[in-house]
């Protein structure tokens, strides 16, 4: 009787592995919370110095971008923009930041002729650490724009 126990609970087990596992690989069946992680302080910590290594030089320390970052300068490109609230990275779902930040603007847009100075870090920087930066950036946004992201990052799950 005890054994038959055993089996049943061990079988429902790998039933609920099984199911989970189907479900992940599912398009749409990402987590609620989106691609980033700017709750867990392990990851925003590890963003943080991965940030501030890679990314800072040009959008600050503080993430405040650089000057005039909207008007194009003189040799055509942007200048960095901010990663604060006052910027234009929380109106992009996790997905998109992620691509940009990985394969870099040309390569996201499909026009290898697009000049930018964002470079594309596939080759730099692992997806975790991807991640971690995005998460980072993330953590420091006030509580309506984090809200307002994962009501966007759900929508476009659900597009």
């Amino acid at each position: 009787m005890q054994r038959s126990w055993v089996v049943l609970v061990g079988g429902i087990a790998v039933a609920v592995a099984v199911i989970a596992m189907v479900l992940s690989a599912v398009p749409g069946a990402a987590p609620l919370q989106g691609l980033l992680k700017p709750d867990d302080p392990v990851v925003v910590a590890q963003g943080r110095q991965i940030y501030e290594v890679n990314c800072a030089s040009c959008h600050g320390a503080d993430l405040a971008g650089q000057p005039d970052w909207q008007k194009r300068r003189a040799d055509g490109r942007l200048p960095a923009p901010p990663h604060d609230e006052t910027g234009h990275t929380w109106h992009h779902p996790d997905a998109v930041l992620f691509d940009l930040t990985k394969v870099g603007p040309a390569k996201m847009i499909g026009d290898p002729t697009y000049q930018t100075d964002m470079p594309a870090y596939e080759d730099k920087l692992s997806d975790d650490d991807i991640i971690a930066v995005l998460s980072y950036i993330k953590s420091t946004w006030p509580k309506p724009i984090r809200d307002r992201h994962d009501r966007m990052n759900a929508e476009a799950r659900q597009n």
